[in-house]
């Protein structure tokens, strides 16, 4: 409508000459996510790199502004609260720029699951329960709690929880021989059916507070004997296609999940050949078409795990993406970056299939951080 000394009138329509009728406006198209951005600042967006969660460390600095990385993490223990914490990010957020990401803000994350494996605590932080007991609340409850830590998450500047852990333990009794998960109660329980149930209540909570959430350590890592972080070769000998860990999976992107880890053992009934993480088989064939998963897939740490020593820095990630993944996640040792994003753009360069898979991955990346 056009206004015209105060009164509406319609704007006039195109007329098609040969029929005498309104021709219809051209439908518009959306543009693409990724123009504009160089190769360098696409790749950039497929990494996550760590920094102590007290300071802004200065090879995380140099990763951001320098090699275009589009995504930070808050690592080790801080309890020094909200305020201190967002200081720290603000440091990290401010290296946005047109020549540093492109101007995509910065996905922000830390691991705020509760009990021994809550990086963040302090004034303006809850002291959060573990997730063994967040799963005997109700889903009501955990949600509204859930809110509350994700409003705490945002007031210090972190829009991403690398949370909820869905793994399976076959049993109570078994939780004692399974160092990564049960020995720390990083379960809401161990039925299937209850985990979903509370992972659903944690995710719901953390979204309406305004953070994103990452489930893991897909395909499970419930019923694994050694911890991919201290422990080389650690292998799943019972888990497959079929099992409930991975139904548990189903269920996760039946009801919304955006992001999902993978994990970085090997899974001898799925792919025996490579840690889940650099395995097209489980990323792509059943992650990706077998569950339908479309959204943002992120490997575990792969700069400090003893599961990926045997691997160079810089063939982690190439691997990495090239199995499927979309965030590479640096972690522990960010000073391994920069080698990293070269490898993973030395080989876009030159390899087009490969260039395809980066482009496709920070759709996603960049997709998922439209979605606030």
């Amino acid at each position: 409508m056009i206004l015209l000394a105060g009164c509406a009138v319609a704007a006039p329509q195109p007329t098609n000459t040969a029929s005498g009728r309104p021709t219809p406006s051209p439908t518009p198209t959306a543009a693409d996510p990724l123009a504009g951005l160089t190769l360098e600042q696409r790749v950039g967006q497929l990494f996550m790199v760590g920094t102590t969660a007290t300071a802004a460390e200065g090879a995380t600095v140099s990763a951001v502004r320098d090699r275009h990385v589009g995504n930070v993490f808050l690592a080790g223990r801080s309890s020094a609260g909200t305020a201190a914490t967002a200081a720290v990010t603000a440091q990290l957020t401010e290296l946005v720029s047109p020549e540093s990401t492109g101007g995509l803000p910065l996905l922000v994350a830390t691991d705020q699951e509760g009990g021994q494996v809550q990086v963040l605590s302090g004034p303006g932080f809850s002291d959060m329960p573990t997730a063994l007991q967040q799963g005997s609340l109700d889903a009501a409850t955990l949600a509204g709690n859930a809110q509350t830590w994700a409003a705490e998450l945002s007031a210090a500047g972190v829009n991403m929880n690398l949370a909820p852990v869905v793994d399976l333990i076959p049993s109570s009794a078994a939780a004692a021989s399974n160092p990564p998960i049960g020995a720390f109660d990083r379960e809401f329980g161990f039925e299937p059916a209850a985990i979903v149930r509370h992972s659903n209540a944690f995710r719901t909570g953390m979204t309406a507070g305004g953070v994103h959430t990452v489930v893991k350590h897909f395909p499970g890592l419930g019923a694994v004997t050694g911890n991919t972080d201290t422990t080389a070769g650690v292998t799943d000998t019972t888990t497959n296609a079929q099992s409930d860990s991975v139904g548990i999976y189903r269920s996760e992107i039946a009801s919304g999940a955006t992001s999902i880890m993978v994990s970085s053992a090997i899974y001898s009934l799925i792919d025996p050949t490579a840690p889940a993480m650099f395995s097209p088989v489980v990323v792509n064939d059943l992650l990706r078409v077998q569950l339908g998963f479309t959204g943002v897939v992120m490997t575990d740490d792969v700069s400090g795990a003893a599961a990926v020593a045997a691997w160079s820095p810089a063939d982690r990630a190439v691997m990495a993406i090239s199995a499927g993944c979309d965030i590479v996640l640096v972690s522990r040792n960010p000073a391994v970056a920069a080698e990293m994003v070269d490898a993973v753009v030395s080989k876009a360069q030159t390899e087009p299939a490969f260039e395809r898979l980066v482009d496709a991955a920070a759709r996603r990346v960049i997709a998922l951080k439209s979605s606030r």
